[in-house]
């Protein structure tokens, strides 16, 4: 399986009004692109998950705390937790890998 950041964006370009697309899946791991407009909606998800920055800058809040993030970085989030992305830049996108069984793989 293989994908691109400009055939993602693409994708997701053509569902208007949608913030992520899933672009494949393989057992319990799927891969997305996300990329929300001035305000992250998110709540906490069942797997744990990665983030891969794309592009863009911001700030990155989990489960009380706020860390600085740009291009390039990993972000990780256990099941469960209360996350989301704030203070975006207005390019921002990212990777999105869910993965394992709900409830995570473990406690962090």
């Amino acid at each position: 399986m293989k994908s691109s950041v400009i055939k993602a964006l693409q994708n997701l370009s053509d569902k208007e009004g949608e913030t992520f697309v899933k672009v494949f899946e393989h057992g319990s791991m799927s891969v997305e692109i996300y990329r929300p407009v001035n305000i992250d909606p998110q709540t906490p998800h069942m797997q744990d998950e990665l983030y891969v920055i794309i592009s863009g800058s911001g700030d990155f809040y989990l489960n009380g705390g706020v860390s600085s993030f740009q291009q390039g970085d990993v972000l990780f989030v256990p099941a469960f937790a209360e996350h989301r992305f704030v203070n975006f830049t207005n390019d921002f996108a990212t990777w999105v890998i869910f993965y394992g069984p709900e409830g995570g793989e473990g406690k962090f």
